[in-house]
């Protein structure tokens, strides 16, 4: 682990412990949700640029492994497509949550 990734999560959980210790911010209106969205979103983001990248690098090694081995290819095919299904559960879970919290 680089020190730059180390400072960088030190600083997210830092930032999410003081966010989480805050009372809710009311509009004039009295609305609160406004933060949930927000957070919401924010998680939406990440979950899905995440899984983006996953499936770029498990696309890619399969295709690498493909073309070390053809006669391995129908058993790598089946890991890959297994591989991506769990990767883009974690953005539908991701989203079924965001949706059922806002």
């Amino acid at each position: 682990m680089t020190k730059k990734f180390a400072v960088l999560l030190f600083l997210l959980l830092a930032a999410s412990t003081l966010l989480c210790a805050q009372t809710p911010a009311t509009t004039p209106t009295g609305d609160t949700t406004w933060p949930v969205r927000a957070a919401g979103a924010f998680s939406m983001a990440i979950a899905s640029g995440l899984c983006g990248l996953a499936q770029a690098k498990a696309i890619a090694s399969s295709a690498e492994g493909m073309a070390r081995n053809p006669g391995a290819s129908a058993a790598i095919r089946f890991a890959l497509i297994l591989g991506l299904i769990l990767i883009e559960s974690l953005a539908l879970y991701t989203m079924v949550i965001v949706l059922k919290v806002s």
